[in-house]
């Protein structure tokens, strides 16, 4: 196996600098005596390398030269194929193409492949052809939720909300530029050293960020939140232990009664997901209006419009904003308006709209508490350059904002809804609040896993009148705390 990369049989070793046999010495060294010699000393020989690090030798010097073999095949494949045909050839068809290319190849180079490896390396250059080279495999792992790049040999993963790192890794730092490259342009956007950073989305909706060099400084970085196919359901998240049924029966009335949510979590924690649940609850017979920088909401009515921001071109016009889009979704009828995540100014169109007859709107913020996201509310308010006292400021908010839901990513990884609370109105310059459910730590189990139990406060809801007038009469046991 990869015979071009051995040394021909029967040719001479020579130690670095020494003499051929036979020949004389240079005339330098005949000249003048040499010093005198040193005593020899003993030295303790090398250990031998042990069977596993001879094996993991081997795989690494393996690895490398297969990356350099598909290199070689990859440029071979580009002057061999018709590019601008592949857009119309089926997958078998080019999938043959490869194998016969590259089976051609192989014999001229002299390089003896076993079926698996034969198997493995048509599967990479399709990839690399038609897909997006070493991502492709992690890209249809069903078990990974995010693939993280920091540079072209340094690739991780997140399993069940741990990070873990990868064996697959770029040639270089340009194989993993031409691959941002081809993403970004899939997209009609660009990514180079006057625009160093892109934020993009991936043909099956995944999100894609990439910051290059020189921004960058040990090679690019990539990060891909990968797209869920499956649509989860309130059930689904109370098997999955992220929240009760009585938090899911709470939150059904909350949604069906039009009340206004905020989801509100950390990076990772859960929030789009979240959102995407109680979005289930709606009725088909409304229209909603979804506005998002990067479209991950997965709605499951039949009424829904979508709506996603645009950044500036290359001249820095064309810029379409989340507030843009807010504006003009006030002008189009809709029942309930979900903003993917509220950031910026965009705040001040999205609280309106909650004051202004479109009742049972939702969105997400970045906030680490219930408290923090309404002090996020106000910060972003002022962000805007209005110039408002900061009470108007609060009564906006506490009238716009029924129900915050804090989501969170716990330390070993699993995302709980660790909190429900109501904004009940204000209390002279404060905005009034009172937690309904919350989720209580009781311990650290020996494998890590946290122990705790999801209760009531023992406060009655606030809108429990508003619940039965629209015929949701929720029994009072839901909000005695738990006992055991």
């Amino acid at each position: 196996m990869f015979s071009r990369f051995k040394k021909p049989e029967g040719t001479p070793v020579k130690p670095n600098g020494a003499a051929a046999p036979g020949a004389a010495p240079p005339a330098e060294t005949a000249a003048k005596p040499g010093p005198a010699a040193k005593p020899v000393v003993a030295r303790k020989p090398a250990s031998p390398p042990t069977p596993a690090q001879a094996a993991a030798d081997r795989e690494r010097k393996r690895k490398e030269k297969m990356s350099e073999l598909k290199v070689e095949l990859h440029k071979r494949l580009l002057d061999n194929l018709n590019l601008s045909a592949l857009e119309h050839a089926s997958e078998s068809d080019l999938r043959q193409e490869i194998v016969a290319i590259t089976g051609e190849a192989l014999e001229e180079m002299g390089v003896v492949l076993n079926k698996e490896e034969r198997t493995t390396l048509h599967q990479e250059l399709y990839d690399e052809v038609m897909g997006l080279g070493p991502l492709e495999p992690l890209l249809k792992d069903d078990t990974i939720n995010d693939i993280l790049v920091n540079g072209p040999q340094q690739i991780f993963v997140e399993r069940e909300g741990k990070l873990e790192l990868t064996d697959v890794t770029f040639k270089d730092e340009r194989h993993l530029l031409r691959i941002i490259d081809k993403i970004v342009s899939a997209v009609g956007r660009r990514v180079d050293e006057s625009n160093p950073y892109v934020d993009a989305r991936l043909a099956d909706g995944s999100r894609f960020n990439a910051m290059v060099p020189p921004i960058a400084v040990d090679g690019s970085l990539v990060s891909v939140r990968k797209f869920k196919k499956e649509k989860l359901g309130i059930d689904d998240l109370v098997r999955f232990g992220a929240f009760s049924e009585e938090m899911a029966a709470y939150l059904q009335a909350a949604v069906a009664t039009r009340l206004n949510i905020i989801v509100s979590g950390g990076t990772g924690s859960g929030k789009t997901t979240t959102l995407n649940a109680l979005s289930s609850f709606i009725d088909n017979a409304e229209r909603i209006l979804t506005i998002e920088d990067t479209a991950e909401l997965q709605l499951q009515q039949t009424h829904v419009g979508r709506m996603e921001s645009r950044p500036p071109n290359v001249e820095g016009k064309g810029a379409v904003t989340q507030r843009d889009c807010l504006r003009n979704a006030l002008r189009m009828r809709p029942d309930r308006i979900i903003v993917g995540e509220t950031r910026g100014e965009e705040v001040i169109d999205m609280l309106q709209a909650m004051n202004t007859g479109h009742d049972g709107s939702m969105t997400t913020i970045h906030a680490n508490s219930a408290r923090d996201g309404v002090s996020r509310l106000e910060n972003m308010i002022s962000m805007a350059g209005i110039e408002m006292p900061i009470k108007a400021i609060r009564a906006q908010i506490a009238s716009a904002v029924n129900l915050i839901v804090q989501a969170s990513r716990l330390q070993d990884g699993s995302r709980r809804m660790v909190s429900i609370t109501e904004i009940t109105g204000m209390e002279g310059e404060v905005i009034s609040m009172q937690e309904i459910f919350r989720y209580e730590r009781l311990g650290l189990a020996p494998d890590g896993k946290i122990i705790g139990r999801f209760t009531a406060t023992g406060i009655r809801s606030n809108f429990s009148d508003r619940f039965r007038q629209w015929g949701y009469d929720l029994p009072a046991s839901i909000y005695e705390p738990a006992t055991e």
